[in-house]
């Protein structure tokens, strides 16, 4: 995960094809294999003499390419329009972090007071919640995804919203379980007796002894939510073009598997499976160290 969270800060810097995006199409360098050189031309102002040819730019002013024998090196080749795949690839981690991250803080923020209210108080509110809960788990998640997205439109942060708004049921029923159990505890029922709020009983006494398992599931989030946003862009109603995703990479190259050419859709899903793995180790790994029990 270090490396792609590397990649993603300093995507332009590390990148080959610093344009916006990663977007400069060379349609006569079309899927090139990996660690394909090819020479670089260096364009300078107008000369009076040497090798080379004239080119004029977009306000006719004539500039000279001189020849030289620099090369640049696409290290995993180029894709169907002749970009840098390793470029595009360093930005797609840029968009699947941004959406697990954002996503998550939004599945917290929505998750963690209703699942409290629910646990602390019971009753018809606890009732209400959990029918809610119980109507999202009728409906597969990525069909929800889908749905919402449809009715917010296509775009980057509609991703956030879509994601965000389908992963905070397991935030909810998470804590709600675990703020039953901790309200039983003795500490709280003398923060009762005292006349303490539910607010500061909530936030000061219970909170604190829930976030560990809220730690542990979030890092889980993040697995799920890279890949529903890489389901999305797969399918065209993620991040548009020309922001680069690896779902998208992978939907433009699929038609590849089948021509000799397979490493320009098996790169970006292999990227996908390393980004998800890392993310589910470390819960896995959180899950350890905090001892957080597994409440059904």
């Amino acid at each position: 995960m270090a490396f792609w969270t590397f990649a993603a800060i300093f995507a332009y810097s590390i990148s080959l094809d610093k344009t916006p995006s990663s977007n400069r199409m060379q349609l006569e360098y079309s899927a090139l294999p990996l660690m394909t050189k090819l020479p670089l031309e260096k364009v300078k102002p107008a000369q009076p003499s040497g090798g080379g040819w004239i080119l004029f730019g977009d306000e006719n002013y004539p500039k000279w390419v001189q020849s030289n024998d620099d090369k640049m090196t696409f290290v995993l080749g180029t894709d169907r329009y002749g970009r840098d795949l390793l470029s595009r690839l360093f930005l797609g981690a840029r968009v699947s972090l941004s959406v697990g991250i954002i996503s998550v803080l939004i599945a917290l923020l929505i998750g963690i007071p209703i699942g409290s209210m629910a646990g602390y108080y019971g009753g018809w509110i606890d009732k209400v919640v959990q029918t809610i809960i119980q109507i999202f788990w009728s409906i597969p998640t990525f069909l929800m995804v889908i749905a919402i997205s449809f009715v917010l439109g296509k775009g980057f942060w509609q991703v956030f919203v879509a994601v965000g708004l389908t992963a905070w049921v397991e935030i909810a029923r998470l804590v709600r379980g675990q703020v039953m159990s901790v309200k039983k505890e003795e500490f709280v029922q003398a923060g009762q007796v005292l006349g303490f709020s539910s607010h500061r009983i909530i936030m000061r006494h219970i909170l604190p002894q829930v976030y560990p398992a809220i730690i542990v599931l979030a890092a889980s989030q993040f697995a799920t939510a890279i890949l529903l946003e890489s389901g999305l862009s797969f399918l065209g109603i993620g991040a548009q073009p020309p922001t680069p995703t690896w779902g998208s990479m992978i939907r433009d190259h699929y038609s590849y598997l089948l021509t000799g050419q397979a490493h320009l859709a098996l790169i970006p899903g292999i990227a996908i499976a390393s980004l998800v793995l890392a993310f589910m180790s470390i819960g896995t790994a959180l899950r350890d160290v905090l001892d957080v029990r597994t409440l059904d």
